[in-house]
């Protein structure tokens, strides 16, 4: 496909004037039925990771929430299933894999069409907002949590030590999802369409963050309402671009709540916490974390 060449703004509105142009349609998606179940999103989806990967390495782990979704499904390992997830994706990124991209791979594969029941889409926290354009949580999550001596309170983002919370919103999410949202719609004209909230990491307005190491005992950050503020509004924009755009959200967050990094069953990773995953990726979801979601998701979509 021609936009694979692109630039990923370009490549943004060429699949937006495609999926305006019912004459000319991609070849895969004129042409194959579909998968029932396409997962687009970044490592809160495919879980997976390696030391020495880098960006434009696409990785995805055997135990993350749309594996087990599609075994509940009954279509795992079979193209009616088809995740494009990549650990350290963004909305958009000049590095790496982008929403777009994931797209594009989803449609070259045939995932787009009449038979496809869910279109999942799982997206926000790796991407940079606001005026601060160089900082992302990929990047400055650990730093700042770890950074006892300034901390990620109110005024890291403008100090650049934390992703800029202040450009999140609904309207700027809706917007850079749109162009994608709008091809799956008609391509896949009977698919419920779901943007995947995150899981609870810690609760909402916390001033303070966590995690633990070795099992042994929390390491506190007193400081961290910056940090907070950007997992509470892209909670909160996500669920109002839902609504601009008529999809589904689905809150992760709900089912989720109490078992953060701070609780005392956490359902996400700390650093080589044997409670959670021990080698599992920090600040996400546990294997047992992502069967949580991914029996909730199947509760409510895969049947």
């Amino acid at each position: 496909m021609f936009a694979t060449k692109l630039s990923h703004r370009f490549a943004v509105f060429a699949l937006a004037a495609v999926a305006f142009a019912p004459g000319t349609p991609t070849a895969a998606a004129e042409s194959a039925p579909g998968s029932t179940l396409v997962v687009l999103g970044d490592s809160f989806a495919a879980n997976g990771f390696r030391w020495e990967s880098d960006a434009k390495e696409c990785l995805r782990g055997p135990a993350s929430w749309p594996t087990q979704l599609s075994k509940l499904m009954g279509i795992a390992g079979t193209t009616d299933f088809r995740d494009e997830s990549c650990s350290g994706a963004a909305i958009e990124t000049d590095s790496g894999y982008s929403l777009t991209q994931e797209a594009i791979n989803a449609d070259k594969a045939g995932g787009f069409g009449p038979r496809t029941r869910v279109v999942a889409l799982q997206f926000g926290l790796n991407d940079a907002w606001g005026t601060e354009h160089s900082t992302t949580l990929w990047t400055s999550l650990l730093p700042c949590v770890f950074n006892l001596e300034q901390g990620c309170g109110p005024n890291a983002a403008a100090e650049g030590r934390v992703t800029d919370y202040r450009g999140v919103s609904g309207e700027e999410y809706a917007a850079r999802i749109r162009a994608v949202v709008t091809y799956v719609r008609y391509y896949a004209p009977n698919a419920e369409v779901v943007l995947v909230g995150y899981p609870e990491l810690f609760p909402a307005g916390q001033d303070f963050a966590c995690v633990n190491i070795l099992g042994a005992g929390n390491f506190i950050q007193p400081r961290d309402e910056g940090l907070i503020e950007y997992l509470d509004r892209v909670d909160a924009a996500q669920r109002e671009a839902a609504r601009i755009l008529g999809i589904e959200f689905f809150d992760t967050r709900a089912v989720t709540t109490g078992h953060g990094l701070c609780s005392n069953d956490p359902w996400l990773n700390g650093a080589f916490d044997p409670r959670a995953d021990p080698v599992g990726i920090p600040f996400h979801p546990s294997a047992h974390g992502d069967t949580v979601i991914a029996n909730a998701l199947y509760a409510r979509y895969g049947k």
